[in-house]
């Protein structure tokens, strides 16, 4: 509730960016104005760049501690969450040298919260894969279909944004297909990692391999990796190249 007399110029800004017309009559004369006029109109001023990947990197962090308190089975845990371990110093270091883009920034996040919700549920047991399997009538608890969907989809992105900064290559057949390849290569050893645990490991690996009794889970796991490149491809690749140019525009 506002208190005191009301300024004309405020219930101006908030008539005009009610209605969508553009504020020709309404001239700021500083940003310090506008912020002050935003935040007395009740409307949150826009996060910074830098802002959003603190938030970002906070939430990941918490998340990362929170999964591992009292988690279905400890050895899975650690294994599941060893990529986001493995992530976070990688992208501290090449924060000055090599930043990404907001969009990949946020779609790490959400990779990383599906990664460790598998990792302190382990992939056979959580509880929205269960749900979804009540609701739909399905067979199995297909959570680790959506971790390798999404094994599929974030690395295309990354490795998108890499090849496109670090090559000559241009959007376009080769792009994609060499994107693709990157990921089914990805997808690929990561099996190869689960073979290897259960090897070592043996029944101490079951929940980490989380077949489920498939016998065509492994050809499952990187058939929706591919799907996962593909869709990225398609659907984030004009916007993917916008987010490249705002990062070209950006000062040093």
């Amino acid at each position: 509730m506002l208190r005191g007399p009301i300024d004309p110029d405020v219930l101006r800004y908030c008539f005009h960016s009610a209605l969508g017309t553009p504020l020709s009559a309404f001239v700021l004369d500083s940003r310090r104005r506008f912020a002050t006029l935003v935040l007395r109109c009740g409307v949150p001023a826009p996060m910074t760049e830098k802002s959003e990947q603190l938030f970002l990197l906070a939430a990941v962090v918490s998340l990362l501690v929170l999964s591992g308190i009292g988690p279905r089975d400890r050895l899975t845990w650690m294994l599941e969450v060893t990529p986001v371990l493995i992530a976070l110093p990688i992208l501290a270091a090449t924060y000055v040298s090599f930043p990404l883009t907001q969009l990949i920034y946020r779609f790490i996040a959400l990779h990383a919260a599906i990664l460790m919700l598998g990792g302190h549920y382990t992939y056979a047991e959580v509880p929205a894969g269960y749900w979804v399997r009540d609701l739909l009538g399905l067979a199995r608890n297909h959570y680790d279909r959506l971790g390798h969907f999404a094994q599929g989809f974030v690395p295309a992105l990354i490795a998108r944004e890499v090849l496109l900064r670090r090559t000559p290559l241009r959007p376009g057949g080769w792009l994609f297909f060499l994107v693709v390849c990157v990921c089914l290569a990805v997808s690929a050893f990561y099996e190869l990692i689960e073979w290897w645990s259960a090897v070592v490991l043996g029944q101490g690996a079951d929940a980490f391999l989380g077949t489920q009794g498939d016998h065509w889970d492994t050809q499952w796991d990187m058939f929706l990796a591919l799907v996962g490149a593909v869709v990225a491809q398609l659907t984030l690749g004009r916007v993917h190249d916008r987010a490249l140019r705002a990062l070209e525009r950006r000062p040093a």
